[in-house]
């Protein structure tokens, strides 16, 4: 059997908008009302999409974390989702921070990332509008789903899917442009040696 593909996702955002809540209902398609939201886990799953068999390992951080914590989750992701609670609007303000950090940390590569607006079941305590939501995202050039862990409204498997495809095409875009460059440097090299012989 062909060796399934690994990709690297972490789950980003304040504590309390539902990160766990999120990770487990798209793992075990339930919904847990209890966390401990100082904890953070790492899962392993493993999925076919697109007729590829996939292995994810999902870090799931905790919102509480010091800097250095921080920046060493963002150092091992590939792909990242961050998280806000569409009923909290101070949530969805730090993601525009999130990111920034993200890039820093990632540059000069692109961050690989989706944006998430968690308890879409709370519609009667929204402070975040969807509208709001789909400009950050276009600002953030990234996807943009609304869901509900607690429902499980809103596709919550495609999240995590997409994320997986877009860390792949990703790859694949670097991948090409590093065996582009070195079949360069490889044509540069004869090149000298041609002139020197010549010369």
């Amino acid at each position: 059997m062909a060796k399934s593909a690994e990709v690297k996702l972490a789950i980003f955002g304040r504590a309390g908008v539902g990160k766990s809540a999120l990770v487990v209902r798209f793992l075990t398609k339930r919904f847990i009302w209890e966390y401990d939201p100082t904890l953070e886990s790492t899962y392993r799953h493993q999925a076919t999409i697109d007729d590829e068999v996939v292995t994810m390992e999902i870090l799931d951080t905790a919102g509480q974390e010091d800097t250095i914590q921080k920046e060493g989750h963002m150092r091992w992701g590939e792909g990242f989702a961050l998280v806000y609670d569409i009923t909290d609007r101070g949530s969805f303000e730090e993601v525009l921070p999130l990111k920034n950090i993200l890039d820093e940390i990632k540059k000069p590569k692109n961050v690989t990332l989706i944006l998430v607006g968690n308890k879409a079941d709370l519609d009667h305590s929204r402070q975040v509008s969807t509208e709001e939501g789909e400009k950050l995202a276009t600002e953030l050039a990234c996807a943009f789903y609304e869901c509900s862990a607690c429902t499980g409204e809103g596709n919550i498997t495609e999240i995590f899917y997409e994320l997986c495809r877009e860390v792949r095409r990703r790859r694949m875009v670097q991948g090409k442009t590093r065996r582009r460059s070195s079949t360069t440097h490889v044509k540069q090299a004869i090149n000298k040696m041609l002139t020197k012989i010549s010369s």
